[in-house]
């Protein structure tokens, strides 16, 4: 069984697979990723993007095609699972139905032959660790949903192991109680102090926990950084959709100054922040929806929009509008009406410029 360590390399990790046509295809594409002890490493993307079989390939549950893994300069990747000593966390909990919490969660140490007083402690210091004292001896369709997840992670901490696996464990929860694990889960991580890998499509999840993202598009890596990097600063256009970049504009940048540039919309002046892009370049302007400001008529950087459906969301509302270059996603506080007039503003430091036209 691996201990703790200082550093898991993963270089050049590729796992390819064969479609039924007999081509070659990449489900992950050379990998390069450290993680540190006591981290939480969250794999972000949407479905397909390579998280989940990078997961697996760590977890020993899928064989490399290429390049390695190692922890502290062992290699691991040609362990199986149960040598490798990883604790995994399932989106369907994977509980067995028949064992009360007290069984399934001392599982793994009854197959890895630790004796039943020790066991018992370590068992109960789980499910201290996870909130679940007084469950012991329910079976798991007596408890929530929250509860069995819990349980799963406590079936996977109470082995004690360098590195805990989670595999969008939240993902059949409700909204409030998902809220309420993300907190549970970052706790637990904290008190442990081991290392996390967390997958999920959810950027929300990402950003509240992770100390550092991995975005994936189409089996590899696009960005790895913090959550304020992730968030403020994607790193090319894929990233800054998946990050909530919704408004995507064509434009011509005119002049450049430092990280800032000025760019041409259909006609519309606007400005941005720069990435890698030149005067008389073509470029991809990127928005959120909730950066736009109403703004008095002819102001720098502004353009006039019509409202054409409002969606009350409470604090604010989500505005779809026409506008010269195209149609726009703002969401405002305010009332609003369709056919109404609006002129807009968006702050350079909240719009990015991203080289060349968008694919």
């Amino acid at each position: 069984m691996t201990q703790n360590f200082n550093t898991l390399h993963l270089r050049s990790v590729t796992r390819s697979f064969t479609d039924a046509a007999g081509n070659q295809l990449k489900a992950l594409d050379s990998l390069n990723l450290d993680i540190q002890c006591g981290e939480f490493i969250a794999f972000l993307g949407p479905s397909g993007c390579g998280k989940t079989t990078a997961l697996n390939c760590l977890a020993g549950l899928l064989p490399l095609t290429g390049g390695n893994i190692s922890i502290d300069g062992r290699r691991i990747d040609v362990l199986p699972p149960e040598q490798r000593g990883f604790g995994m966390v399932f989106q369907n909990y994977a509980l067995f139905p028949h064992m009360s919490v007290v069984d399934n969660v001392g599982f793994g140490l009854k197959m890895r032959g630790v004796a039943k007083s020790e066991i018992a402690a370590r068992v109960r210091d789980a499910l201290a660790l996870v909130q679940l004292a007084g469950h012991e001896t329910k079976l798991p369709g007596q408890l929530s949903g929250g509860q069995q997840q819990r349980v799963a992670i406590a079936r996977a901490i109470v082995i004690e192991p360098p590195l805990v696996l989670m595999d969008e464990p939240l993902s059949n929860l409700d909204t409030k109680l998902r809220i309420e694990m993300r907190a549970e889960i970052r706790r637990i991580h904290s008190q442990l102090h081991r290392a996390t890998v967390y997958v999920t499509h959810d950027q929300d999840e990402a950003l509240s926990m992770a100390d550092r993202i991995v975005v994936m598009r189409a089996g590899v890596m696009q960005q790895v950084g913090t959550p304020r990097e992730v968030y403020g600063r994607p790193a090319n256009l894929h990233v800054a959709r998946f990050m909530g970049f919704r408004n995507v504009y064509d434009c011509l940048v005119t002049n450049s100054q430092g990280e800032q540039a000025a760019v041409q919309a259909k006609g519309v002046s606007l400005a941005g922040m720069l990435v890698r892009a030149f005067p008389g370049a073509r470029a991809s302007l990127a928005i959120r929806p909730e950066d736009f400001q109403l703004c008095p008529e002819g102001s720098p950087h502004s353009f006039q929009a019509r409202v054409e459906s409002v969606e009350y969301g409470g604090r604010d509302s989500l505005l779809v509008l026409s506008a010269a270059m195209g149609q726009v996603y703002a969401r405002i506080a305010g009332e609003f009406e369709p056919g109404s007039q609006v002129w807009l503003h968006v702050p350079p430091e909240k719009a990015i410029v991203y080289e060349g036209a968008d694919a």
